[in-house]
């Protein structure tokens, strides 16, 4: 049986043309994605249009996400590297985390809204979105790195792209969806 070992990226010594060959593939699919972004965001334009200052929110709640998600990769990464992570271990100890931090952000959120809009059905919409958008972004990251993994291929070079990407359509999903109920 021929099991494939993984090669990794390493800046110091594998040849530029190779660190190309193997960054260019993740970074293909998250064009591909990025585009399809755009259009998942089109479908919340009534949403938006209703009250404008929903777009307001949208870099902060997909930076906060993909902030979030971005911790719990690196620290994933680094782990399996060094033969030091449980993905069972992981998803419960991240996904507390990314209930906790969450919690903490759209509080925060929250409160900066409320006193600068003064208004409870915009306050609602971006507390709860930025909510679970922080929730899942833990769990995004670590399936998108063990999928890596379990493909044989380095997830350093192409879990950050394929993961934040996602993790940007499912948060404007969610705060699509939460700011229609709570908007329209």
């Amino acid at each position: 049986m021929d099991i494939k070992k993984i090669q990794y990226a390493d800046d110091d010594v594998t040849p530029l043309g190779r660190l190309v060959r193997m960054r260019i593939p993740s970074l293909a699919v998250g064009l591909v994605l990025g585009i399809l972004l755009s259009f998942v965001t089109s479908w919340f334009e009534i949403v938006l249009t209703e009250n404008i200052k929903l777009a307001f929110f949208i870099p902060f709640i997909v930076y906060m996400a993909d902030a979030v998600g971005g911790q719990t990769q690196n620290i994933y990464v680094r782990d399996l590297r060094t033969g030091h992570a449980s993905f069972k271990k992981y998803l419960i100890k991240e996904g507390a985390l990314g209930i906790i931090l969450g919690a903490a952000a759209s509080g925060t959120v929250a409160l900066i809204t409320i006193v600068w809009f003064k208004s409870w059905t915009l306050t609602q919409a971006i507390s709860l979105a930025t909510f679970g958008a922080i929730m899942t972004a833990p769990l995004i990251a670590l399936l998108v790195v063990e999928l890596f993994e379990l493909e044989r291929t380095d997830p350093a070079v192409g879990a950050g792209p394929i993961s934040a990407v996602i993790q940007d359509i499912l948060s404007i999903l969610i705060y699509g969806a939460i700011a229609t109920l709570v908007i329209l």
